[in-house]
């Protein structure tokens, strides 16, 4: 038997399905997704390659930052039920492997983001990868119980990073796409910490709950809800959403109050609310920005068919 023959077989599509999962796909999604509103936002025609390059490298910018993330988390991530199945404490992916995709998209992504579209846009996606990964994941997360509220910015940026790519320059406009995203990601989270709370000691990260307790983290989430259902209609009282927009913003605000409002009235053994909380933040972010993309391109179709 010849030496190629002995060596073992690797599943190529396994390891890709690895490789790729270290970009964790369902947070780039809906940074793309985000990001996309924001480019549609922006005042004047978009080109559509130029759109397509645009979310093609804020996409690999979104993964170069989760997987250093996962680099960087190896440790943490093995202790935790939540993520020892990644790939890297699972030994799936060596930890050099990640650093060097992480590093690899990095430099790719906002190269060719300058490049083909701008540098203005592309010095937002640098920005952002290193607030991640530097200012968030090897600082904040594991020092401080203010880690998400201040590390929400670079989830929060996506779609100041298209509106730009697609302007040249940041918009009031995307900066209250900005807001909304920013005070939408303390509740998401430290609801996701109310019923993984367990998993956060073990690991050693200073969690709201983890620090304050749960009772005071469920207030901060219901304060941040009272301040997040009224920002969520700025597009509307700014003037860039019609009023379908406000009201459809104005059900789904009432609603993460309620949630927010069950979560704060229930028993401290009783982890459904936050599980109920957590699913519908999720659900309120991607419906305010599908809501308002789908605002924009009726109003815009409606005004080339009047003019």
């Amino acid at each position: 038997m010849s030496i190629e023959e002995s060596r073992p077989k690797v599943n190529e599509s396994r390891r890709f399905g690895d490789f790729f999962a270290l970009l964790k796909p369902r947070v780039m999604a809906l940074a793309v997704f985000t990001a996309f509103v924001g480019l549609m936002a922006a005042p004047g025609a978009t080109d559509p390659a130029t759109a397509i390059v645009a979310l093609a490298t804020i996409s690999a910018g979104a993964g170069a930052a989760a997987a250093l993330n996962m680099w960087y988390d190896a440790d943490i991530d093995a202790v935790m039920s939540r993520t020892c199945h990644r790939p890297i404490p699972s030994g799936r992916v060596i930890a050099n492997e990640a650093v060097a995709l992480g590093l690899l998209l990095s430099v790719l992504s906002v190269a060719t983001l300058g490049i083909l579209v701008n540098w203005l846009a592309a010095a937002l996606l640098a920005f952002t990868i290193f607030f991640y990964v530097v200012v968030y994941t090897m600082w904040l997360k594991r020092s401080t119980p203010q880690n998400i509220v201040i590390g929400g910015a670079a989830g929060a940026l996506p779609p100041v990073i298209g509106w730009a790519a697609a302007s040249n320059q940041i918009g009031v406009e995307s900066l209250v796409l900005f807001l909304i995203t920013f005070l939408w990601t303390p509740p998401h989270f430290w609801a996701l910490a109310l019923f993984k709370v367990g998993d956060y000691g073990k690991a050693g990260i200073p969690m709201m709950p983890n620090v304050a307790g749960e009772l005071s983290t469920r207030r901060q989430i219901f304060v941040y809800s009272l301040v997040l259902a009224p920002v969520g209609l700025l597009p509307w009282a700014s003037g860039f959403a019609t009023g379908v927009y406000g009201v459809v913003s104005a059900g789904l605000g009432v609603g993460f109050i309620w949630y927010a409002w069950k979560l704060l009235a229930s028993r401290s053994d009783d982890k459904n609310p936050a599980r109920a909380l957590f699913a519908y933040s999720i659900l309120y972010l991607f419906a305010i920005f599908a809501t308002l993309l789908i605002d924009i391109v009726v109003t815009r179709a409606v005004t080339a068919m009047g003019s």
